[in-house]
């Protein structure tokens, strides 16, 4: 029933001693499932089977970060670097995470529900429907979200994506559609784009029924947990009030390690 204001809210139900999301008990929550995975029932309402699970924290784990050269993370540093409080480094890399970082798989998640959506309308296959998107936005001069990375011509965040989502069952017609736009803007282009991890994660979620607005949460959500790392390193380690630059910088943390 309404409350005394007049709007309810489907998430969290708090009482005396008592917390329940998406009517779980939060204590019956804890020790039981993973944060990824309260995370989704948070986020879909339900808890994820066990192959949702697998690729859902994977996909999690492909955003916590990209090193010291994004947007977000060079806002988050610049803001701590004024003297901000970690918490508002935090948020300022956040606030940076939009239309062309991060904001490309909600972009992407559309283009991938109208592409399988002609395929089931018309009957068409997705390498026929790919090649007349791919004519389609070549004509307006637009540029198909998800596809291209000015660091990685074969994005490794997404092969893995994919040969997970094979293994649990979940590389459905979305999986297939990116795939196949891929292709096709090859044979458009000349030139192979490949498909970044914004891209891989947009067909994913479709794959999971995930709305397309939510898709940049994700990576937000994330991405959190670098931002929170590199604002304290440089609260930490670096000088205040510094010049910092989005190239001309190292690394020196772990060598690198297998697992």
């Amino acid at each position: 029933m309404p409350t005394e204001e007049g709007w309810n809210q489907p998430i969290t139900k708090v009482e005396p001693n008592r917390v329940t999301v998406r009517g779980y008990r939060l204590e019956s929550l804890m020790g039981r499932v993973t944060f990824s995975d309260a995370a989704f029932l948070v986020l879909r309402g339900d808890l994820p089977t066990a192959g949702q699970s697998r690729v859902w924290d994977a996909i999690l784990v492909a955003c916590v970060d990209h090193g010291a050269t994004p947007p977000s993370t060079l806002a988050a540093r610049l803001v701590a670097s004024g003297g901000a409080a970690l918490t508002a480094g935090i948020a300022a890399g956040i606030l940076a995470i939009n239309r062309h970082h991060g904001g490309a798989i909600e972009d992407c998640m559309r283009v991938l529900e109208d592409a399988v959506g002609r395929c089931r309308e018309t009957g068409s296959d997705c390498a026929t429907v790919a090649r007349d998107l791919v004519a389609e936005y070549r004509a307006a001069r637009k540029r198909l979200p998800g596809y291209g990375h000015r660091v990685h011509t074969d994005d490794p965040r997404t092969r893995r994506l994919f040969e997970l989502a094979e293994e649990e069952g979940l590389a459905g017609p979305y999986v297939q559609m990116a795939s196949a736009l891929r292709s096709a803007i090859a044979e458009e282009m000349g030139r192979d784009l490949p498909l970044n991890v914004d891209g891989a994660i947009a067909a994913l979620l479709c794959e999971m029924a995930f709305p397309p607005e939510i898709g940049n949460g994700v990576f937000a959500l994330a991405r959190t947990a670098g931002l929170t790392a590199h604002v304290f390193d440089e609260l930490t380690r670096q000088r205040p009030m510094r010049t910092i630059s989005p190239t001309a910088h190292g690394y020196d943390g772990p060598p690198d390690r297998e697992l």
